[in-house]
């Protein structure tokens, strides 16, 4: 059905139904006979104006942006039209370019380009920045609930590591291949604990440092809330013969609970002295470098910043290697871990960044991600990269307190 001008008053009807425009079927179709051709002909002042009277106008913006599309893809049509009018006489209207936005300000001509697949999108700043403060203390009460659930479900598997002595380490191309390095995973809680610090400093001194924490705690909670579920479901033999895993019976369900506090207390890190088995399908210290890197290259400027970058790239893959050295997890364990990490990262920005793309997938969101929809329902496309210094200047203090002593 691309042969617009072809369309009958029941074509228009399907086309109105499929973009979501039903409320006016019997408006424009029934009572009007907006045909392909009439409908390649509306403007915004016929839509606005009697005796259509649209009175919505995010509906209006919107049924201009579709017919502006059915205009692109209807070019050669339209020549040849204008081309047969043409050839009547000169005294015609011309009926046949695209009907014009009354755009009076940058935000709707963005949002006139994000809904015809415009590249510039990407440059687009979102013009909404509440930084939302409770929204943020509600991600971290939620990835403060799922570590402690993780610490959890880290007990419950460890009940079920598979002995050893009858299922030995699984064949894996790199860990048969590459010799077991002792230091090798304290290396790897390393490079998190360095991410970590040029993370923090970022939120220290990004202006928007609320909703990038809301993000990061918001992903970083899905991505464990997952990681519990592939624990969970499906137990692994140790990968590698260092590790002196046998399962362990925790007694009462209080017990259980001390233990799972222990682990998230000392954040699942050799360092703190925390050892745990049983948590393999899914490398929790790769999720965890591999969004900071992601957060890291995401928030700050990508010309300035360009070889901060650079190293928390080499820290990200380093990383990953570190933990295959140490042979404390499988290949795959790794390879899930970062793509799901970085799918699910892209994912959720790809949406905060493309208001149109919220609109079309709103549905689908609330279902699949219905923290994104709670989270990101006042930002509406990207977070400009802005710093500032938080706190108040010597001068400003001065002055505080001198202000205090004229007063007293």
């Amino acid at each position: 059905m691309t042969d617009v001008v072809n369309w009958s008053c029941e074509d228009v009807e399907q086309w109105l139904e499929a973009n979501n425009f039903t409320r006016y079927r019997q408006l424009l179709c029934e009572e009007h006979k907006i045909d392909g051709l009439a409908l390649l002909s509306l403007t915004e002042d016929d839509l606005r104006r009697p005796p259509l009277n649209i009175p919505v106008l995010g509906d209006v913006k919107r049924l201009v942006i579709k017919i502006n599309i059915l205009h692109q893809e209807n070019q050669a049509e339209l020549r040849s039209f204008a081309h047969l009018n043409g050839s009547v006489g000169d005294n015609r209207t011309n009926i046949y370019s695209p009907p014009r936005l009354n755009i009076s300000n940058s935000s709707d001509w963005e949002y006139a380009q994000s809904a015809m697949g415009s590249p510039s999108l990407r440059g687009r700043c979102s013009q909404s920045l509440d930084p939302e403060i409770w929204k943020t203390v509600l991600s971290f009460v939620y990835v403060f609930a799922v570590t402690l659930l993780t610490a959890l479900v880290m007990v419950v598997v460890h009940d079920r590591v598979p002995d050893m002595q009858k299922f030995p380490p699984l064949p894996d191309f790199f860990l048969d291949n590459m010799p077991y390095v002792s230091w090798a995973f304290e290396a790897c809680e390393l490079v998190g604990l360095t991410l970590s610090l040029m993370w923090c400093a970022i939120l220290f001194f990004h202006k928007h440092r609320f909703i990038l924490m809301r993000r990061m705690f918001s992903l970083a909670g899905t991505i464990f809330l997952l990681r519990c579920i592939t624990m969970f479901i499906t137990s692994l033999s140790v990968p590698g013969a260092h590790l002196q895993c046998s399962g362990k019976t925790y007694g009462s369900f209080w017990t259980k609970l001390e233990r799972a506090f222990e682990i998230w207390k000392g954040c699942g890190m050799t360092l703190q002295g925390v050892r745990t088995c049983g948590d393999y399908m899914f490398s929790g210290h790769t999720a965890i470098i591999t969004l900071l890197n992601f957060f890291i290259t995401e928030y700050t400027p990508q010309q300035k910043a360009y070889l901060l970058h650079m190293m928390s790239w080499v820290l990200n893959v380093f990383g990953i290697f570190f933990i295959l050295a140490a042979h404390e997890h499988y290949s795959i364990d790794v390879f899930i871990s970062f793509y799901l990490s970085s799918r699910l990262f892209m994912y959720y920005h790809t949406l905060a960044n493309n208001r149109s793309l919220m609109q079309q997938d709103a549905e689908r969101t609330r279902v699949w991600f219905p923290m994104f929809s709670f989270f990101e329902s006042k930002c509406d496309g990207v977070v400009p990269n802005q710093f500032e210094w938080p706190l108040p200047s010597p001068y400003t203090i001065f002055q505080y307190f001198q202000n205090k002593l004229k007063v007293s």
